[in-house]
């Protein structure tokens, strides 16, 4: 196989673990034959190591036609950015009245000083955007904007919209040769879902969220990085030496971060700007 790796191991799970690093890949784009399942031995006596050839899944060539689709969302994509932005027009700082010398407080001691800025307060974290609630006529012009473009791809396909948990516009689409819309690794589904949020954003006034899915590839993508996460805190406490992985967007790092957040031996963080930011995980020290 043109492009395959033979990645040998103590077990099955630690050489799949390793080709799938050494690849940069995620379990769904590995495919890999076993020449030797391993194994432990009596004592250590006789001890065979797992073997695995391993290879990048290939990916299906075909894609929509990309003239088309601009020509589709070209005057809903130019209305967005023309919008013009409302901008904040600074605040008048009030002056205050100078002070005459007798009205001055006298000068603090340095060490009372610091003992006050110490007791100061700390600010408030930044509150997270609360959503606000999803009017009709969002639901129809976000709906319009996804019927529109999907067919310039010439796709047929079923939409329904519904309010999730989040209180967030969840939207799901079934159709035939779906993996088109989805796209390498998710990226046109996630560029799709961009641009539905900018339209239903533009419609109503709050902070609208939209999430598109198709053949439920949200929970398998999430369920997928979950083991790819756990493998790779595996490795990294085997070998503890830190491991820096794929590029992803922030939904799909948060995965990661919050797959590992409880583990007591390693740590996440992330390097590097989007979109070509990626997760690290090390060994706590």
């Amino acid at each position: 196989m043109k492009g395959s790796i033979r990645v040998s191991a103590k077990t099955l799970d630690d050489a799949i673990t390793e080709a799938l690093i050494q690849l940069g890949v995620t379990s769904d784009r590995l495919e890999y034959n076993v020449i030797e399942k391993g194994s432990a031995g009596f004592l250590g006596i006789g001890m065979k190591q797992a073997v695995i050839e391993a290879w990048k899944k290939e990916e299906k060539t075909e894609e929509p036609d990309i003239s088309d689709f601009r020509e589709a969302v070209k005057e809903e994509i130019s209305s967005i950015l023309d919008e013009p932005v409302k901008k904040e027009e600074p605040k008048k700082e009030k002056k205050e009245p100078v002070k005459k010398a007798k009205d001055r407080p006298a000068k603090m001691p340095k060490e009372k000083k610091a003992e006050e800025k110490k007791e100061e307060p700390a600010k408030p974290a930044k509150e997270e955007q609360v959503l606000a609630e999803v009017e009709e006529q969002t639901i129809k012009a976000v709906e319009q904007f996804l019927k529109d473009t999907l067919k310039a791809m010439d796709m047929e396909v079923e939409i329904t919209s519904s309010i999730d948990g989040d209180g967030a516009l969840y939207v799901d689409m079934k159709g035939e040769h779906m993996g088109i819309l989805i796209g390498k690794r998710g990226q046109t589904l996630d560029a799709l879902q961009y641009l539905a949020n900018r339209v239903a954003n533009k419609h109503q006034a709050g902070y609208v969220r939209v999430k598109l899915d198709t053949e439920n590839y949200r929970a398998r993508r999430e369920e997928t990085l979950k083991h790819l996460a756990k493998n790779i805190a595996h490795k990294v406490k085997r070998n503890r030496r830190p491991v820096v992985l794929e590029p992803m967007n922030p939904y799909e790092r948060r995965i990661i971060h919050s797959a590992l957040q409880s583990d007591p031996y390693v740590t996440t963080h992330s390097e590097g700007e989007d979109p070509y930011r990626k997760v690290v995980v090390t060994l706590k020290r």
